[in-house]
Order: C-alpha cells, then sequence, then structure tokens
C-alpha cells in the first residue's frame, strides 16, 4: 500500500449560512486505507462529506490526488473520482435497479466505462444482479444500500465517501454489507467511512478520527481506539 496521502485535509472549515459547522479539521486518507470518521449524531460527519463534496460553503485546504479541490465545482471532484454515497440511499425509487445504477455514470470519465464497471458492480455485489429489473423501491434496506454503493462504483471511484450506510439495518444485514465493503477495497478503491455506529466501524477501518461539535479531537489506529474511554464519552455525552 502506498503511503502517499490520496486525500489531504488542512484546516476545514464548513458553514451553512453564519452558522459554523466544522472548525479547522485536519485529515489524510492514504491509497487503498479504509478510514473511518466516528462520532455521535450531529456531530458533523456528514458535513465533512458534504465539504470534501463541494456542496457546503468552505475554506481551508483539501487536494485530492494532488488536485487543490477548493477550486471546483461538484461534477468536477466527481470526474476526478471522489464518489460520494450519502446517508439515507436516496435512490429513485420507480427506476430498476439497473436504471439506479446508470445514473451513477452520468460523468464523462464514467459514461466511458459504463459496462466495464456495470460488470464490476454486478461482480461485486452479485445481488444488484439478480435483481437488475426489479423496482428499487421494492428492495428490503440492505439491497438499496448495496444499489446506492454499487451507483457509486458505476462513477469510476477512486475514493469512495460512505455517509452511515449502516443506517437502519439489522445487525446481520450489516454485516453483509461490512464484508462487501472491503471487497470493494481489496479491488482497489480507497474509502472514507462515516458512522454513527462506533463498534462496526472500527472493526472495517485500519484508521479512525472522532469528531466532536466539528472538531476533531482523536485520532490513530482502530485497534488503539476501541478501549479508549474518551470514544465512550463522545458517545455519553459525559
Amino acid at each position: 500500500m502506498s503511503t502517499e496521502p490520496l486525500l489531504q485535509v488542512e484546516g476545514l472549515s464548513a458553514f451553512y449560512g453564519d452558522l459554523q459547522v466544522l472548525h479547522e479539521l485536519k485529515l489524510n486518507v492514504n491509497r487503498g486505507e479504509i478510514v473511518a470518521i466516528v462520532g455521535a449524531n450531529a456531530a458533523g460527519k456528514s458535513t465533512l462529506l458534504r465539504s470534501l463534496s463541494g456542496i457546503v460553503t468552505r475554506t481551508g485546504q483539501v487536494t485530492f490526488g494532488g488536485q487543490d479541490l477548493m477550486k471546483l465545482a461538484p461534477h468536477e471532484i466527481v470526474e476526478l473520482g471522489l464518489i460520494h454515497v450519502p446517508e439515507g440511499r436516496e435512490l429513485f425509487p420507480f427506476m430498476t435497479v439497473e436504471e439506479n445504477l446508470e445514473v451513477g455514470a452520468y460523468s464523462a470519465r464514467a459514461r466511458a466505462q459504463v459496462i466495464e464497471s456495470k460488470a464490476k458492480a454486478f461482480e461485486l455485489l452479485p445481488r444488484l444482479k439478480e435483481r437488475r429489473n426489479q423496482l428499487a423501491n421494492t428492495m428490503s434496506g440492505g439491497e438499496q444500500q448495496m444499489c446506492a454503493i454499487g451507483r457509486g462504483i458505476m462513477a469510476c471511484p477512486e475514493m469512495l465517501l460512505l455517509d452511515e450506510p449502516s443506517l437502519g439495518l439489522a445487525p446481520v444485514i450489516i454485516q453483509t454489507v461490512y464484508r462487501k465493503l472491503v471487497e470493494i477495497n481489496e479491488a482497489g478503491t480507497t474509502i472514507l467511512l462515516v458512522e454513527q455506529n462506533l463498534k462496526a466501524a472500527l472493526r472495517l477501518a485500519r484508521r479512525a478520527y472522532l469528531i466532536e461539535n466539528g472538531r476533531i479531537v482523536l485520532e490513530g489506529r482502530s485497534e488503539d481506539l476501541r478501549d479508549d474511554p474518551r470514544l465512550t464519552s463522545a458517545y455519553l455525552g459525559r
């Protein structure tokens, strides 16, 4: 695994109007890693991903593959291969699985590889191939989450930004989704994972950052953080 950071963030702050949500964040993700952003609800985790995607007002420095993201529009960030899979799946309910997947290949970069990308999505997520002609709103929650991830694969990601992929899923389904994320990572995609499910995130990720009130207050290897009392304190508000 290369140690060259694929994503570098320095002094990132983010705003909704006059409300500042993120405060001077610093983090990095190396090529091939799975890195988790953990923290309690409303800590700023989802805003971090929106900031990286360029869809909220932000200041600071963000580079991806050596490119300055602060100068780029959201669609230009997608063209570089930084792909955001949002919280809540946001599928088109009355389109089929295959149609939802094809929506992910809307950029010029992805359109040129749509056949190969669809084959890759079906290989990594074979349930999608079985359900390719089924309407998205008739699938289970776990299947819908896999469809959202598959749509991300269709965009030819260098890195996937995953926002709460375990949200609303039963524990056994979470395990299935996370196994698929490991396979996607092993196939060459770097992953930055936002999760409120602390145990699941630390099992999956190599490293983790704890965000609290819009600030990163703890970082390190997942195995070192599992028993850190500051994690418990952040989640329980103590």
